[in-house]
């Protein structure tokens, strides 16, 4: 199964972004810096029974 590109906000700065999430991986969380502001983002993706993305959602890093 191919990557999906997924638009994200920064917790930080709240600028939107796109990601690459890549599905094959099954649920996981990974950490990757917001473009804008630098920060470290914390990602976590769920990936559903059939292998879609299911849902993303981001945190600051240290929560």
């Amino acid at each position: 199964m191919e990557t999906e590109l997924t638009t994200i906000s920064c917790p930080y700065c709240g600028e939107h972004f796109e990601v690459q999430i890549d599905p094959s991986a099954g649920n996981h969380q990974y950490i990757e810096d917001c473009y804008v502001c630098c920060q470290p983002i914390m990602i976590h993706v769920t990936v559903s029974y059939d292998g879609s993305v299911e849902g993303v959602w981001v945190a600051q890093e240290n929560e």
